[in-house]
């Protein structure tokens, strides 16, 4: 149930972003189904890949004070744009770095109000 609940607040997360953020655009047929599986293959990234991408960039997080972690934030976001429309055509189109890294940032504050809102930690 855990990460079914992730994916619905990645979800809702994104398509505010979507909203928000000029650079990111839907593609695919449905905007809703869209959402939906770049959702799924952003929290499918954030399980498997994030841990190990904060892991190796440890060392510039701590010289930077943290703020590396938004850079790997936004890497992985173009990564899973990437991954859901090669795969499956349907998903998020991102137009460039800045955008990703706004778009990470608007995904994360997003996602926690969402969570503090249902209660999810």
């Amino acid at each position: 149930m855990g990460f079914l609940v992730r994916w619905v607040v990645t979800a809702i997360a994104v398509a505010v972003t979507v909203w928000f953020v000029p650079g990111l655009s839907t593609v695919g047929s449905d905007a809703t189904v869209s959402v939906a599986v770049f959702a799924l293959i952003l929290s499918l990234v954030n399980v498997s890949i994030k841990p190990i991408a904060q892991f190796l960039g440890a060392p510039l997080s701590f010289i930077t004070l943290g703020l590396f972690y938004l850079i790997v934030n936004a890497l992985l976001l173009e990564l899973a744009a990437g991954l859901s429309t090669g795969l499956f055509g349907s998903g998020i189109a991102v137009a460039g770095f800045g955008s990703a890294f706004i778009g990470s940032i608007v995904i994360s504050i997003v996602s926690s109000l969402v969570n503090g809102l249902i209660g999810n930690e």
